[in-house]
């Protein structure tokens, strides 16, 4: 059984070209995105929430948990519910929505046509750690999140008002929901396949991120046939939140580049085939 999620329409006019952006672990989409879609004009720019976050229900208790394999496939059942099935799409995303492209890229290649992950990893430090955390919010609920994350989060220019904003949505997560997706990166390790990956791959590092720093994300863009590493100064593990300009010229230039290099494939198709 695929885990509930929410797809929602952030930004650009239905029947565009297709971009689909995904969350950090106890953000939401509308947030964590908003202010770089706004900056994507021409595209039809969709987001989801993770299970129990923003938009999504909250998580059915008596049903199993789920995988970050469940989650891509709940993620692109969402995609063909809303514009149909078969449709190709730019994807980014931050932290676990990050994560979440890797596996769609892995699973479903025709349909990811490239893939920004910011944030993110290719697998999320040791599995013990995630299922204590687990078990801590499913104890004592949001609050040890809420006083922890912080330190996580943000990186150095992110002024006061906007912190407590994004600390206000992870206040409001459905604990159950957010343990799920702990367990979920807890399974979660793609190092050995990222050659696999074949649509153009953008890593973002915040200079500032202590969780998944600037490394991590070299191991990403190092592992895929074409991928490239971008470091933003002084931004932590939310780089949308934290730098949507240029976040928004980052992704522009990556579609950008993807779109030349499929025109670049089909000219030399064309030739081979007009030579034979």
């Amino acid at each position: 059984m695929l885990p509930r999620i929410a797809l929602r329409h952030l930004a650009g006019v239905p029947r565009r070209p297709l971009l689909v952006v995904g969350p950090s672990l106890g953000t939401t989409t509308d947030r964590l995105w908003g202010a770089v879609a706004d900056r994507l004009e021409g595209w039809n720019v969709l987001g989801w929430d993770l299970p129990g976050h923003g938009h999504s229900p909250a998580a059915d208790r008596l049903t199993p948990g789920f995988s970050m394999a469940d989650l891509a496939a709940a993620v692109l059942a969402e995609i063909d519910d809303a514009v149909g099935p078969g449709t190709p799409f730019a994807y980014a995303g931050d932290s676990v929505g990050g994560a979440v492209g890797l596996q769609l890229a892995l699973d479903h290649p025709p349909r990811v046509t490239s893939l920004a992950v910011l944030c993110s990893a290719a697998v999320f430090g040791q599995p013990a750690a995630w299922h204590e955390r687990a078990a801590l919010v499913r104890a004592s609920g949001m609050a040890p999140m809420v006083a922890s994350s912080p330190a996580r989060w943000f990186g150095p220019l992110v002024p006061a008002t906007r912190r407590e904003a994004a600390l206000a949505d992870l206040a409001a997560v459905d604990p159950e929901g957010y343990a799920r997706v702990c367990e979920a990166l807890a399974g979660f390790d793609v190092r050995t396949r990222l050659g696999a990956i074949t649509p153009p791959v953008l890593a973002v590092a915040g200079a500032a991120d202590v969780a998944t720093p600037p490394d991590v994300l070299a191991e990403i863009a190092d592992g895929v046939p074409d991928g490239r590493l971008v470091v933003l100064d002084g931004v932590g593990h939310l780089a949308p939140y934290e730098a949507p300009a240029e976040v928004a010229t980052l992704v522009r230039d990556l579609i950008a580049h993807s779109e030349r290099s499929s025109a670049a494939s089909r000219s030399r198709s064309a030739s081979s085939a007009a030579k034979a």
